[in-house]
């Protein structure tokens, strides 16, 4: 009898190992960029998340985009600290401008960077039903300087299904909303959707509340992140409240992996509990969510310098919102020496040109900028790629930054130029030469305005809902 129990066992657990292995997509790494960031020190990882409002398959049924191409309707970098203890979710807003980097399409070929343009638009290149995960990837990694170790895009179908396997989630909303405030070209109210106030919502009603725009504050896209990241702390509490047992957490694997698609490091079972289960341990206090800064430029979202970079240096350090550092031992920088001074480049902004013809050049120079805290706009290849020696031009008024950018690159040569700008065109020079032996900048302090605009898991569910 202990015996057929334990084959029993087995079979079993074979048999759901072998549906949610059938239920995992995987896309293709193929297309992530020859020039990313070093890789996250320590224990710490970065986990890219996207929603997808794509109108293929089942998502049609429940209202998503206006055709079957995908595209990013949210996106949050959540970065995991090295003590497994604390986490922040950064909101990226979907109308931000952003340089979108060279990117992989279905057909091999690849894209020419695109300057100044939204940022949800990277998930959309090449026009297919899945979308493009690893050109958003490229463009958050070129955006941060952080390197991101997984992704996971989960579809509109899959997120309402997974609300209901963990039983509803609690949520708020500041006024009553009717079918109006969901869908705009009503001609008339419609019918109540939600209560003000506490409630509980799963499948559609929960997929409607997170992408309810209308109706609440000033009905921006700004507002419904606040909302959404409202929603994600709700269904954390949700989830640890019923505890990770199999009755609670086989139900929400079985969800979940049918909606999602992540990248190759992710593609199993084992690997997706792994990750899952390395996360039990925060408390709920010691998770939290924001947005990046953020300010309207006309009908889009500019984001703001030098407030986004030192978020971005927060986390690539490893350090806690409130500046504190959760205990990783760092390995000294093998460009550090004692005694050389800090190049400090916080506030200065920067585009990178390659000028030779050595791949990766642009992408070295930009690792070395943001470890110093400057703000690299976007890297290029130069209008000519036969320079010997590394120029920088700057416009009027930017001799100073100029020679504080030449400090890391000794014997450059400094070019006055008409347009208010500050370029750095790597030469040969640079090649040729290694990186100068300057210590890295301790990171500046995140402005109290901007780690202020948190939201922890165990947050009151029913405050800063709404933004205007």
């Amino acid at each position: 009898m202990a015996a057929s129990a334990v084959v029993l066992a087995v079979a079993s657990v074979g048999a759901v190992y072998l549906r949610l292995n059938g239920n995992i997509d995987t896309f293709d790494g193929k297309g992530l960029s020859r020039q990313r960031p070093k890789d996250t020190p320590g224990d710490a990882q970065n986990i890219l998340l996207i929603g997808s409002d794509s109108r293929s398959g089942d998502n049609a049924k429940l209202g998503g985009g206006t055709d079957a191409v995908g595209r990013s309707d949210t996106t949050i970098l959540l970065h995991v600290y090295a003590d497994h203890r604390h986490a922040v979710g950064v909101s990226i807003p979907r109308d931000s401008l952003v340089d979108i980097p060279p990117c992989r399409l279905p057909d091999g070929s690849w894209t020419d960077r695109r300057q100044n343009t939204m940022f949800n638009a990277a998930f959309s290149l090449g026009s297919t039903a899945a979308g493009n995960p690893a050109c958003t990837q490229n463009t958050v990694e070129a955006l941060t300087g952080l390197r991101v170790d997984h992704t996971v895009v989960v579809n509109f179908a899959g997120f309402a299904t997974m609300t209901e396997a963990v039983g509803g989630v609690p949520v708020c909303l500041p006024k009553d909303i009717y079918q109006k405030d969901l869908s705009p070209s009503r001609l008339t109210q419609g019918e109540l959707l939600y209560h003000k106030g506490e409630q509980k919502v799963s499948g559609k009603a929960a997929l409607d509340y997170v992408r309810l725009r209308h109706g609440i504050g000033d009905g921006s896209d700004i507002g419904r992140t606040k909302r959404q990241q409202a929603f994600i702390s709700s269904l954390i509490t949700q989830v640890k409240k019923e505890g990770f047992s199999p009755t609670t957490l086989l139900p929400l694997a079985n969800a979940a992996t049918k909606s999602l698609t992540v990248d190759p490091g992710l593609g199993s079972p084992n690997k997706l509990l792994s990750f899952a289960m390395s996360l039990q341990n925060i408390d709920l206090a010691n998770i939290q969510f924001l947005t990046a800064p953020w300010r309207y430029d006309g009908a889009r979202v500019a984001l703001v310098h030098p407030d986004v970079d030192s978020l971005w240096a927060t986390l690539k350090d490893d350090r806690t919102l409130d500046g504190h550092t959760t205990g990783q031992k760092k390995k000294p920088s093998p460009t550090s020496t004692a005694g050389t001074p800090s190049v400090v480049g916080a506030g200065i902004t920067v585009a990178v040109y390659n000028g030779t013809t050595t791949d990766g050049l642009a992408g070295r120079a930009t690792t070395l900028l943001r470890d110093h805290h400057f703000t690299v706009t976007g890297t290029a290849t130069a209008r000519t790629q036969d320079h010997a020696t590394t120029v920088i031009q700057y416009g009027t008024g930017l001799k100073s930054q100029a020679q504080t950018l030449a400090k890391l690159f000794p014997g450059a040569e400094l070019q006055p130029v008409a347009d208010a700008r500050l370029n750095l065109v790597t030469g040969e020079d640079y090649a040729n030469t290694p990186t100068p032996s300057t210590s890295p900048a301790p990171p500046a302090p995140l402005p109290s305005d901007v780690s202020a605009q948190a939201r922890s898991a165990d947050h009151d569910l029913c405050s800063d809902l709404s933004y205007g």
